[in-house]
């Protein structure tokens, strides 16, 4: 459905993207993630065919995007962060507009509003001005404008961007709705809107692709976190020798004294005891003892800060 290979764009010696390739097949639902400045905005504008890329390719349902520009907006609804709007329009007139410039028949105009005023529930301001709308209506305005033509391809910016808690679930909802017909791009900065409605994330840091993973996919087996008094070469041959302990990985020198290590392993609730037990016994101060996160917040604030580990044994 997408294909991107090599892709990159610089402006000037600012390289925004670099080198980014990846697939997404129909249905599914990949979360952009990254800090600002990433490059997922200049992404999200190149695979739309509203900015062209310095290098590499795009593949839209089988059209080269350079090539068949036209031809591949057409199977594409895109929600930008800022959605623009005409404040002097009313919401039913935006949505006709939208329509004219989407190349919808007029004969269809009226039920593929009607659609997309239903999806979004609209309805209550559905002959409002928008210049007298909240963010959270105008948000869902922009989004009924993507879906209009119902597009194979959504591309949506910050979906849930001022939307209330009752309206964030409705628009959950209504991405697993659309995601029956359609494949869905999302990038968001609010963490829990991935996990709720992705089956699979890209996390951008500094213009390159760092990680590619499906969500089930993350995790795996916990570790167990011990922070001590002691340094490697103390610590490690000890809690390496230490039954059901496998893998020690030195993570981080906190204040130049207390050291943490995380210790792979089959059974995290039986070691922890044995750590605790050992550094009793040899006089040892044990600052911490816990079982590692396996959360996607904890593997983007690793992915995304790089942090640095050294493994032993």
């Amino acid at each position: 459905m997408i294909e991107v290979r090599q892709l990159s764009r610089h402006y000037g010696a600012l390289k925004a993207v670099q080198d980014v390739s990846f697939s997404i097949d129909r249905g599914e639902i990949v979360g952009l993630l990254g800090h600002n400045g990433a490059g997922k905005t200049t992404i999200m504008k190149m695979l739309t065919g509203y900015l062209e890329p310095s290098a590499g390719s795009i593949q839209i349902d089988g059209l080269d995007i350079a090539e068949q520009r036209r031809e591949a907006q057409r199977r594409i609804g895109y929600l930008p962060e800022n959605c623009p709007l005409y404040p002097e329009m009313t919401v039913l007139d935006a949505l006709d507009y939208q329509a004219s410039l989407l190349g919808i028949p007029i004969e269809r105009r009226p039920a593929a509003i009607r659609r997309a005023v239903e999806r979004t529930e609209l309805g209550p301001k559905a002959t409002a001005t928008i210049g007298t709308l909240s963010r959270g209506y105008r948000q869902r305005l922009g989004v009924a404008q993507a879906i209009l033509h119902e597009p194979r391809i959504l591309i949506l910016d910050e979906p849930t961007n001022g939307l209330d808690p009752a309206q964030i679930q409705h628009m959950r909802a209504l991405v697993r709705e659309l995601a029956r017909e359609a494949t869905l791009i999302i990038s968001t900065h609010i963490l829990q809107e991935v996990e709720a409605v992705c089956g699979r994330v890209l996390i951008m840091r500094s213009g390159r692709l760092a990680l590619d993973s499906r969500l089930d996919a993350i995790g795996g087996r916990p570790r167990l976190l011990v922070t001590l008094d002691r340094g490697p070469d103390e610590a490690l041959p000890v809690l390496s020798a230490l039954e059901g302990c496998g893998a020690v990985t030195v993570l981080e020198t906190k204040d130049g004294v207390r050291r943490r290590f995380a210790l792979e392993t089959e059974d995290a609730p039986a070691l922890a005891p044995r750590v605790a037990r050992t550094a009793c016994e040899r006089g040892w101060s044990l600052y911490a003892l816990e079982t590692e996160r396996q959360d996607l917040e904890a593997l983007f604030g690793a992915v995304t800060l790089e942090r640095m580990e050294v493994p032993h044994g």
